[in-house]
């Protein structure tokens, strides 16, 4: 997944974020993909989400592990949407090692606009697609 990225966001590695062998266990990687994906949205959006009216929801996502990170490496997310439909979005993301200059790992998420006041998808909002597409500046509407 080579991407141009424009948004990154700094990963504070915690003690426990850390396993036996001394690399960052795995599951952790959902987290800080999780926490790249805020950001980006609150960055990109200039608004925060009202999750009950408008809100974004997770339904795929496929991480694919590179290279081990461990507890004194200096990460960063990467996070970029890479497609725009009608209901949903897909993004793209990275944790870049910068002590190492490696990509660490890379996900490919799918999100579905979703209702949670009426429980059901909706369109993603015309103005969220507009941000993203002026941000990006290589997706469609």
């Amino acid at each position: 997944m080579s991407h141009q990225y424009n948004h990154t966001h700094p990963i504070q590695i915690r003690f426990n974020d850390i396993d036996m062998l001394g690399h960052t266990t795995n599951s952790v990687y959902m987290q800080y993909f999780d926490l790249g994906r805020m950001h980006y949205f609150n960055d990109v959006l200039k608004e925060r989400m009202d999750w009950q009216d408008e809100g974004l929801i997770l339904v795929s996502i496929n991480i694919n592990y590179l290279a081990q990170t461990k507890l004194y490496d200096e990460l960063e997310v990467r996070t970029k949407v890479t497609k725009l439909g009608n209901k949903s979005l897909e993004m793209h993301q990275q944790i870049y090692n910068k002590t190492t200059n490696e990509v660490a790992a890379e996900g490919k998420s799918t999100m579905v606009g979703y209702s949670g006041s009426k429980e059901q998808s909706i369109a993603v909002p015309t103005r969220w697609r507009v941000a993203f597409a002026n941000f990006e500046k290589d997706i469609d509407l």
